[in-house]
């Protein structure tokens, strides 16, 4: 019997290092999804679709995978902006106004005899404009970004409600223009995905991101070695609220009508929620442009699988309150570990 089992042990011990590498690769597999903050939030979308496709068979029907591509473009165009800012250390509260402000100059810019190319460009101008307006006060007069922008949130809404008169209008423009701003069924997602990944080469492969990010891991070291904080802070802001204005004219053409009421402090807070969720911390420092758009898709993904089940939008106000603080205390903690794991 002993003679059986010696004889045994060879083939165990000629397995053992198929299963060693096997223990490896997993291992490299689970260090990559570590350092990855898209991984997550990438693997909680699928867990979601697969779940809400199971109690509602018109999920992923084509008419209702255009309304989540819709609703998540114009959230991930608006958190591509924010993430920008609040790598640096900073917030921006206006943007949802500035979404609701820059088609309506543009829509009376058309009305005054521009082009409407012409015009959609007036309309950014004064979204970059509002920007540059924030991150002067910020950065000049040292007034934090959160109070500064709360304050430039409801002068532009009583601004917007003013030009306005309080009453929606209608953009009128040619087929071309409409198709390629938003009234095609593809165009905005498009608009979405190449925005995104333009914003996240910015924020990783070149020097505007990487003093961006230093800027908001350290203000004063990075100030120190000679990069231009102030300028950092001001770009970002302005380029946020640029987001904020090519959303809102998105939208404009998509929907065919100009609101005052619309975004505000909705789309602003979900474009912040989709950063967060996505890996964005809010102390600045770190971030991810393509985790903002998974944040956008996932938040998107849960409000219409909440609606096609017949839940309580209240409820669904809960659950995200309850993603983002689950979220942010995952984010720490892989923080933490990445940085032990750096040392390794």
């Amino acid at each position: 019997m002993a003679k059986e089992k010696a004889d045994a042990a060879p083939p165990q011990l000629q397995d053992s290092p198929q299963r060693v590498e096997q223990w490896g690769v997993l291992r490299r597999i689970g260090r990559s999804l570590l350092h990855s903050r898209e991984a997550s939030i990438a693997m909680a979308g699928i867990v979601l679709v697969v779940y809400f496709q199971s109690t509602a068979a018109v999920f992923l029907s084509p008419s209702n995978i255009a309304n989540l591509a819709e609703y998540a473009a114009t959230t991930a165009i608006i958190a591509a902006g924010q993430v920008m800012v609040l790598v640096c250390g900073e917030v921006d509260l206006s943007v949802g106004q500035v979404y609701a402000l820059a088609p309506f100059v543009m829509y009376y810019a058309n009305q005054a005899g521009i082009p409407y190319l012409p015009a959609i460009l007036l309309g950014l101008i004064a979204g970059g404009l509002v920007g540059l307006f924030n991150g002067l006060i910020t950065v000049v007069l040292r007034i934090p970004s959160f109070i500064t922008t709360l304050g430039t949130l409801f002068i532009i809404n009583g601004l917007t409600l003013t030009i306005s008169g309080g009453y929606p209008v209608q953009p009128k423009a040619g087929a071309l223009i409409t198709n390629i701003f938003g009234g095609n069924p593809v165009s905005q997602i498009l608009w979405a995905i190449g925005i995104t990944l333009i914003f996240q080469f910015m924020l990783v492969k070149t020097r505007w991101g990487l003093h961006t990010i230093a800027t908001g891991g350290n203000l004063i070291g990075a100030a120190e070695v000679g990069i231009k904080t102030n300028r950092i802070k001001i770009g970002n802001f302005i380029m946020c609220s640029i987001m904020g204005g090519i959303a809102g004219i998105l939208d404009a053409f998509r929907i065919s009508s100009i609101d005052p009421l619309a975004g505000g402090t909705d789309i602003m807070f979900m474009a912040i929620a989709s950063s967060v969720i996505g890996g964005t911390l809010l102390n600045g420092g770190s971030g991810t442009i393509i985790g903002a758009f998974l944040g956008a898709a996932v938040l998107g993904i849960l409000k219409d699988g909440f609606t096609l089940s017949g839940v309580s939008a209240y409820t669904f106000d809960m659950i995200l309150g309850i993603a983002i603080l689950i979220t942010m205390l995952i984010n720490v903690h892989l923080s933490r570990l990445r940085a032990a794991g750096g040392g390794q």
